[in-house]
């Protein structure tokens, strides 16, 4: 393996020790002083879903919690409601489309209750500064911690 990257992975395992062991907030408790980059981890119980990454830490939360989220910020959220309704399969037609799902009352309601869920739910984060640590341990820790609402698929 490349050295440098070997520095970069080896990296990884004690920043995922880090996030595990951090002091779970709610969203409506997150603190004055977080961060500003890194990556963040929703929780249910003792059931880790979703692991994110970003350089706006408290906004980014925001737009997956706030009532007013939509489509375009409520990434897990939205997955939360394919799931529930099994749309599960993107579309990149009109019909089918994010904004068309989320105006069918069916699919509305459940993204709606998904929001009102992830405000619920566990959330510990940890600065990450440098973004190809931030990306690596994104996925790093979706794939230690079994996060089943992550997806590295291409769109």
């Amino acid at each position: 393996m490349n050295p440098s990257f070997q520095v970069l992975v080896e990296s990884l395992d004690p920043k995922l020790c880090e996030l595990i062991e951090s002091q779970p907030v709610k969203y409506a408790d997150l603190p004055p002083g977080m961060p500003q980059r890194g990556i963040y981890l929703f929780s249910e119980g003792t059931r880790d879903l979703y692991v994110g990454r970003t350089n706006r830490l408290r906004e980014r939360l925001r737009g997956h919690c706030a009532p007013g989220s939509t489509h375009l910020t409520a990434a897990f959220a939205f997955r939360i409601a394919r799931l529930e309704t099994g749309q599960t399969k993107a579309s990149y037609r009109q019909e089918g489309s994010r904004a068309s799902l989320v105006k069918d009352a069916v699919f509305g309601s459940a993204f709606t209750r998904a929001r009102e869920r992830l405000r619920s739910m566990d959330i510990r984060y940890i600065e990450e500064r440098d973004p190809v640590r931030q990306t690596l341990l994104e996925v790093y820790v979706a794939v230690v911690l079994k996060t089943p609402f992550n997806d590295f698929e291409n769109h």
